[in-house]
C-alpha cells in the first residue's frame, strides 16, 4: 500500500463514487462517453486528484479516486458533474431537450 503525504498528514483515502444520469436515462454513449472520459482526466490532472479506475456505462459513472482529505471528496465530485454537465450539454444540444439537468 502506497501513502501520499502533504504538509500535515499522511493518507491513502481511495473512495468509489458512482453517479447517474437524471432518470437514470442511458444517454453516456454515442460519443458522450468518450467526451465525458476526457473531462473526468482533465479535472482531476487540475485538481492534483488521482483517478484510478473510470468506468462509463449508458446509465452510470464509476470512479475510483485518490482525494487528499483535507481537500475533500465532495468538493471534488461537485467539480466533476458540474463542469462536465455544463459542457456537454453545450457541445450535445440533445441532451437539453432529453434532461432539464445532467446528473442526479
Amino acid at each position: 500500500m502506497k501513502y501520499k503525504s502533504n504538509n500535515n498528514i499522511v493518507y491513502s483515502c481511495k473512495y468509489h463514487v458512482v453517479f447517474c444520469p437524471k432518470y437514470r436515462r442511458k444517454v453516456l454513449n454515442n460519443g458522450v462517453d468518450e467526451r465525458l472520459k476526457e473531462l473526468i482526466n482533465n479535472i482531476c490532472q487540475e485538481l492534483h486528484v488521482d483517478l484510478i479506475e473510470m468506468e462509463v456505462m449508458p446509465d452510470h459513472v464509476h470512479l475510483l479516486l485518490e482525494v487528499d482529505p483535507q481537500f475533500g471528496i465532495h468538493k471534488v465530485v461537485k467539480r466533476i458533474k458540474g463542469i462536465s454537465s455544463r459542457i456537454l450539454r453545450e457541445e450535445f444540444s440533445w441532451l437539453k431537450s432529453r434532461l432539464p439537468t445532467l446528473w442526479t
